[in-house]
């Protein structure tokens, strides 16, 4: 039904945007397909008449909210009729300082996906003539290296457009302490990039909750499951809060690890304290916080916890379940 009332929307938009004359509500009626049908429907008789008329009065108020200036216009015979004059829903011309071109240059560029690259390419293409001059590389205006966002991820895609249409989807998932992956029914609301990675932040069906799954791990294809979604979507998503409390970025204590030397960059970069131990090993002070553990295993055989013991304690049990799986 939302489709359907967009397209028509917009059918009407054009009509009235492309006549040099107003155009009675009949002359629109008769013009676009959907009127036509809902007439049609009714035999011509005058309810359906009627049902036109409410659709019509509903389609044009809806125009009107979303900026569209719809003028009435009385006919000498008292035939009333519409039309948008195009001088009157003309945008102001784009006025774009250097700085701002580039950074919007920027912006167009920054994405890698075959399937935007024709977009950003037409954005590219409207900034040169809003202001951006072809001479300036919006690289050099900044002075910064070319942004860059990979996505290697087969999910990605399916995903995306999975937030965009609020269609829930089904997965399946290898959690950082499991051999095996298990099936997810998830309802996805945002997807982001954090340190490399893409995450998606969505409602887990199966445990009732918000949960937060590293795109990297999700194995197989994603499959759609139906429409409609459970639990509303919320107004902040904290992606990229959730996924640092888990690498220990809110801690407030500190954990002692040994690290094989040239492993880890992300526990080293993350380190408060180095302290080379030799025989191919260091030790490393690190913040220490909820989901430590899982992100230690993740480095497998080149780190081995030192302190505090429920912390070790922690990280043995998780591959002690890897290894049973």
């Amino acid at each position: 039904m939302a489709i359907a009332k967009a397209e028509r929307l917009m059918n009407l938009a054009l009509c009235l945007l492309g006549t040099r004359r107003p155009l009675s509500k009949r002359e629109l009626r008769d013009s676009i397909e959907a009127y036509v049908e809902t007439f049609r429907s009714g035999g011509g008789a005058a309810g359906s008449d009627d049902s036109f008329n409410r659709m019509f009065e509903r389609d044009k108020d809806d125009l009107r909210e979303l900026g569209l200036v719809i003028e009435t216009v009385e006919s000498l015979d008292g035939e009333i009729g519409y039309l948008a004059r195009r001088d009157s829903n003309r945008l102001p011309p784009i006025t774009l300082d250097a700085e701002e071109a580039a950074a919007l240059g920027l912006a167009a560029k920054v994405w890698q996906q075959a399937r935007l690259a024709g977009a950003a390419s037409g954005a590219l293409q409207k900034l040169r003539a809003a202001g951006l001059p072809e001479d300036v590389d919006p690289y050099e205006a900044h002075g910064a290296l070319e942004p860059r966002i990979p996505v290697h991820e087969a999910a990605f895609e399916p995903l995306m457009l999975a937030c965009r249409d609020r269609r829930p989807v089904m997965f399946d998932y290898r959690k950082a302490t499991a051999a095996r992956p298990e099936p997810r029914h998830v309802e996805p609301w945002a997807l982001e990039c954090w340190r490399g990675h893409w995450y998606l932040a969505g409602h887990d069906r199966d445990r009732g909750a918000e949960r937060v799954f590293r795109l990297s791990r999700i194995t197989g294809r994603v499959r759609s499951r139906g429409t409609g979604f459970t639990v509303p979507v919320p107004d902040v998503v904290t992606v990229r809060e959730t996924v640092a409390s888990w690498a220990g970025e809110t801690a407030d204590r500190s954990a002692r690890i040994r690290l094989r030397t040239d492993a880890g960059y992300p526990l080293r970069a993350k380190a408060t304290a180095v302290r080379e131990l030799g025989d191919g090993w260091d030790e490393l002070e690190i913040p220490y916080g909820h989901g430590l553990d899982a992100w230690l295993v993740e480095f497998g055989p080149d780190v081995v916890v030192l302190e505090p013991a429920e912390l070790r304690a922690d990280v043995v049990d998780r591959l002690r379940a890897v290894a049973k799986g």
